[in-house]
């Protein structure tokens, strides 16, 4: 099967679909969540739940040419992604909102079982050697005031201190490829993050979309580039 094949067969059913190009093929995946990849040789690989669409695609790619190899997979389950936050919920939201757009799972601290842990026991449970998370979120947004002593008319707008703590935690524990810091505009660095990766937003979290996106997509995730 060719990729022209396949982008008839989805013209043909009016199905919508995203493209992008993988190691020795492409890549297609679906608004219905269906996952295709057809690589140089022919193979067609299919992912994801059986449905009239994966079933008429194993069937054109069988019918294309007899060297044409189909498989169905299960869509692999892929690491929750952490997010750090202090008291803007507004936009805690949003990248929740945006990260279950991308088909990802974010994981909030707040809204873990406690089951006896302090709030640094239960990170260090969740993003520590053992834990399930892959990669960090880290919002920085201007939630405290702060200045250097001997120059107490400079104050900026700080992140929590609680972001601070957590965002070495998260660095320590994941790798600054598996952290972003998300931070607005009006923030004060926490501190020198330079080599480090931090996306800029002015009013709302969703600015970051494309930029996570390529972050995540680096790290080894697959998120869905329609939910952007």
């Amino acid at each position: 099967m060719t990729p022209d094949e396949l982008r008839e067969l989805f013209h043909n059913k009016g199905v919508r679909h995203t493209e992008r190009s993988v190691q020795n093929g492409i890549q297609f995946r679906c608004e219905g969540g269906e996952v295709f990849t057809v690589y140089e040789t022919g193979r067609c690989s299919l992912q994801g739940k059986e449905t009239d669409l994966t079933r008429a695609v194993a069937k054109c790619a069988a019918g294309a040419a007899k060297s044409g190899i189909v498989t169905l997979t299960p869509t692999p389950k892929q690491a929750p992604v952490f997010i750090v936050y202090g008291h803007d919920i507004a936009a805690r939201n949003e990248l929740e909102l945006l990260l279950h757009r991308m088909d990802l799972e974010p994981i909030i601290l707040g809204n873990l079982p406690a089951e006896g842990d302090t709030v640094i026991e239960k990170l260090e449970r969740y993003i520590g050697q053992h834990g399930k998370v892959g990669f960090a979120c880290v919002l920085l947004t201007p939630d405290d005031e702060g200045c250097a002593m001997v120059q107490p008319d400079k104050k900026r707008p700080r992140a929590r201190q609680n972001v601070v703590l957590e965002l070495g935690m998260v660095l320590a524990s994941l790798g600054r490829r598996h952290v972003a810091i998300l931070r607005q505009e009006s923030v004060e660095d926490p501190s020198d993050i330079g080599g480090l990766i931090w996306i800029g937003f002015k009013n709302s979290v969703a600015e970051v979309g494309p930029k996570l996106f390529k972050e995540l997509s680096r790290a080894g995730y697959n998120p869905r580039a329609d939910g952007l």
